[in-house]
């Protein structure tokens, strides 16, 4: 926290000298009452003391000053704020290499999963959309705000959403930046602050070249946070045959270098799940400085009607 105003913070002076005339009258009082040596009758005229209650309306009312000039010295912060037009688009890898069951309970099943969650934590003003890729790249989900929609076009992925086999992870870079195009008419001349989340287990072998979809990227300053998922134990089985799918990871983690995105590794569920927290925070929300006096002022009224209330209540009267 910083003070955009440090020098009005010399007003808690007064509040200290507050404070400190008001232990003199205590003091004095306590003498004053000293001096009536008839303890038996000061009984009966004052039986009840109040106390250490005495003091609570006087300090809480110290404390609401102390609250407002440091409110009045426009403290400021680092806060985390939904982006405005923010859009993230959603692409995940539904090759045959995704039915291997070194992830529990294989990793597309655990993929869709951790989507579901990861978007369920996104802001709702967001614009999210989906896209499958294998061989080719599709856009199940246009871009928008519809979190039913894109909760059920998550868990519809399958094997056969784009219906060729392979794995093109440029073809889903450019279909998401497509896609993110498409969005609103300011979309071309004042594009969205956007971002990719691209989850594959494998190498680029077909479609567009990685490299090239991801300069388009640089272009349109979007940022792709790439995911490999999986093991290098996975495997397929194919006619009763087992296939070797070790997750590679080499191809997504240049791609994310490049665009200015982040590159993440996950071999579990848990660990996929974290990955998808992590992205969250940073393709979710951006850190602006805003002014936090309200924080300050606000809990000083608290403290003043705390003050009030306990001085009428032990008091019958306003301190």
């Amino acid at each position: 926290m910083t003070l955009e105003s440090p020098q009005r913070l010399w007003l808690l002076l007064a509040v200290a000298a507050l404070a400190y005339a008001y232990v003199r009258i205590q003091r004095r009082r306590s003498r004053y009452a000293v001096r009536f040596t008839n303890l038996r009758l000061l009984d009966r005229v004052a039986p009840y003391r109040p106390a250490w209650r005495r003091h609570v309306p006087a300090s809480l009312f110290l404390a609401m000053f102390a609250l407002l000039v440091v409110g009045f010295a426009r403290p400021a912060a680092d806060v985390q704020v939904p982006r405005e037009r923010a859009t993230v688009m959603i692409a995940v890898d539904v090759s045959t290499s995704m039915l291997a069951d070194d992830v529990d309970p294989d990793r597309l099943t655990a993929a869709k999963e951790a989507a579901v969650k990861f978007v369920g934590k996104l802001p709702d003003e967001f614009n999210v959309g989906l896209v499958a890729f294998a061989g080719s790249a599709a856009v199940i989900v246009p871009p928008g705000t519809d979190r039913a929609a894109l909760k059920s076009g998550i868990r519809r992925l399958s094997e056969s959403s784009t219906g060729v086999q392979g794995t093109a992870i440029g073809e889903a870079i450019d279909a998401s930046l497509g896609a993110i195009r498409q969005l609103d008419p300011e979309a071309t001349n004042n594009p969205p602050p956007a971002r990719i989340v691209l989850l594959s287990d494998g190498a680029n072998t077909s479609g567009k070249d990685p490299q090239a979809a991801g300069e388009d990227a640089v272009q349109a300053h979007v940022p792709v946070h790439t995911i490999s998922f999986g093991t290098p134990t996975g495997s397929v089985d194919r006619g009763g045959r087992p296939i070797r799918v070790p997750v590679d990871g080499e191809t997504l983690q240049a791609v994310a270098e490049q665009t200015g995105g982040g590159y993440h590794e996950a071999g579990s569920s848990a660990e996929l799940r974290a990955v998808y927290e992590d992205i969250g925070r940073s393709v979710g929300y951006q850190t602006k400085r805003q002014d936090i006096s309200a924080r300050f002022i606000g809990l000083g009224l608290l403290l003043a009607a705390g003050g009030a209330v306990g001085s009428m209540v032990w008091f019958s009267r306003l301190p």
